[in-house]
């Protein structure tokens, strides 16, 4: 038999408690990028730096395409990139076409 625990009331928290976060507080603050401390004007030149993938070259386009189960289970089966080695397998195929 399970037995209710009794309600219990939470610990009251006052916000103003917390310590206001000035401008000074924040100068005592090591930079760092990574593991390697650095001055504030790097670390901002740094924040300020496009973040993610870089972007591409321009030669690609976006399409839908479909194939058959067993091509893309053979080509995902070779691990990450897969789609960029079946991209290399369809220029090649039409390299030996164009000769």
């Amino acid at each position: 038999m399970n037995a209710k625990s009794t309600n219990t009331s939470k610990a009251w928290v006052d916000h103003d408690d917390a310590p206001e976060l000035t401008d000074g507080f924040f100068e005592q603050g090591v930079w760092q990028v990574g593991d390697q401390p650095v001055s504030r004007p790097e670390a901002q030149q740094e924040m300020a730096r496009r973040r993610g993938r870089p972007a591409g070259t321009g030669g690609k386009v976006s399409t839908t395409i479909r194939f058959d189960a067993e091509i893309i289970e053979a080509f995902k089966a070779t691990g990450d990139g897969w789609q960029t080695r079946m991209n290399d397998a369809l220029k090649e195929w039409l390299r030996a076409r164009r000769v």
